[in-house]
């Protein structure tokens, strides 16, 4: 006996998660009509307070206004791919994280510690000479017109 009540005990417990998976599929099911019947009414009132006024286009109805929403979605797509979704931004890490890809982009960056003592040391004067060699291939250029 107590073997069949644990059974009646689980069985009850299946059946109350079904049931309560149930209503909340159901209800997930209607919450979304709703909001697709509610914005069929937002596209339709938005379209008949701003396009006759601005464009001089026809007003529309509530039917010819969700059709309108289902066309827009076709042509500009139904969200899928976004960046909240997961599988672009580990494309997009895979992509950067590779090193062989971007090998020959990466530098040392602790040769920038000697940059300033070699400004203050060579830098100028390696300027000014380098300045003054071109100064005389421009000049060498024009005197030498080929």
């Amino acid at each position: 006996m107590e073997h069949k009540a644990k059974i009646e005990r689980r069985m009850e417990r299946k059946m109350e998660h079904y049931v309560s998976s149930a209503f909340k599929v159901f209800f997930m099911v209607v919450i979304v009509v709703l909001l697709i019947l509610l914005a069929g009414y937002v596209v339709m009132q938005l379209w008949n307070w701003l396009m006759p006024d601005l464009f001089g286009l026809v007003t529309i109805g509530y039917w010819q206004a969700l059709g309108l929403l289902l066309l827009a979605k076709f042509f500009f797509g139904f969200g899928n791919g976004g960046p909240g979704k997961r599988s672009g931004k580990r494309k997009s890490k895979q992509r950067f994280r590779s090193s062989e890809k971007c090998g020959s982009l990466r530098r040392d960056f602790s040769e920038w510690k000697l940059y300033d003592e070699f400004w203050e040391k060579e830098g100028e004067q390696a300027f000014q000479e380098y300045v003054n060699k071109k100064k005389e291939e421009d000049e060498k250029g024009e005197n030498n017109p080929e």
